[in-house]
């Protein structure tokens, strides 16, 4: 039985979507597709791989791992962090599910992330030398807290250039976010102070009203609980009543509860900050 490793390209696309929708069956292909084309029309560090690598057999793949490689800015320099996003192997395969995930982990100055795990996985990965960073998801309800008295929520949209007060580097993280169908908001305070974040309509397994927002982005945890309350009324007329935000145990600054079901780990040389999901498989392939 001839198996190979190696990158998956752009010819390649259809048949690990196909791959992909068997191995995950509450995602549509379509699903996958649209991710794989964000991924081909997006920035990719160096030489990483623009995808990710495949376990190929018989001129077919019989095996998947994304991957989606990021520059980011840790402390004034530039690294790389690698979300592991999706894995599958057939399981007439799967003793070669190693190949995959040791080709894709080989760069000691990357930082890789799990941001999904399943629950069933969590001793496997800690076993592979990964860290747990964050411990789950904090509900709240931002409409519950005091608001900043003048503060107000601007949006912004895919094709905005410039916002006073906001680096450039801020402004294209939230016009990047807001052409992944994101909800890029700046709130501005009365000095004209203004703090970005980047929401997301969260997907549920569970009919679960009200509607809930994931905190896609922002600089810190802190500065969503000074402005909880003005993105709570904000959100409030849109129809949306909680935001999940990475927590590692409940939060006294904000109403709601908190969940264990949800763990991130990292290994690497930079650990992730919390509520940072930004390019991440959350955006790129959507909820």
């Amino acid at each position: 039985m001839m198996i190979r490793c190696r990158e998956i390209g752009a010819a390649d696309l259809d048949a690990v979507a196909d791959l992909l929708t068997k191995g995950f069956p509450t995602r549509s292909r379509d699903y996958w597709i649209n991710g794989l084309r964000r991924l081909s029309a997006r920035d990719t560090p160096g030489s990483f791989p623009r995808f990710g690598y495949m376990l190929e057999h018989d001129r077919g793949p019989v095996g998947a791992l994304l991957l989606i490689h990021t520059a980011r800015n840790d402390g004034g320099q530039v690294s790389i962090r690698c979300n592991l996003s999706s894995w599958y192997v057939e399981p007439a395969f799967r003793s070669y599910a190693p190949m995959l995930t040791k080709i894709a982990q080989r760069h000691e100055h990357v930082t890789y992330v799990n941001i999904s795990p399943a629950q069933w996985t969590w001793k496997t990965i800690e076993a592979q030398g990964f860290r747990r960073y964050c411990g789950g998801l904090f509900f709240s309800l931002p409409a519950l807290s005091r608001p900043v008295t003048g503060m107000r929520v601007e949006i912004i949209r895919q094709d905005t250039q410039a916002v006073d007060g906001l680096p450039e580097a801020d402004v294209a993280l939230l016009a990047r976010h807001a052409a992944y169908r994101c909800l890029s908001l700046v709130c501005r305070a009365p000095d004209d102070r203004c703090v970005p974040f980047v929401l997301q309509s969260m997907r549920l397994k569970q009919r679960i009203a009200p509607p809930v927002m994931q905190l896609i982005y922002c600089r810190d945890v802190a500065d969503y609980v000074a402005c909880a309350g003005t993105i709570g009324r904000f959100l409030l007329k849109r129809g949306k009543v909680a935001v999940a935000l990475d927590a590692n145990g409940p939060m006294n600054d904000l109403v709601g509860i908190y969940s264990e079901r949800a763990r991130r780990y990292f290994k690497g040389p930079h650990c992730p900050r919390l509520a940072d999901l930004s390019d991440s498989e959350l955006v790129i392939y959507g909820p």
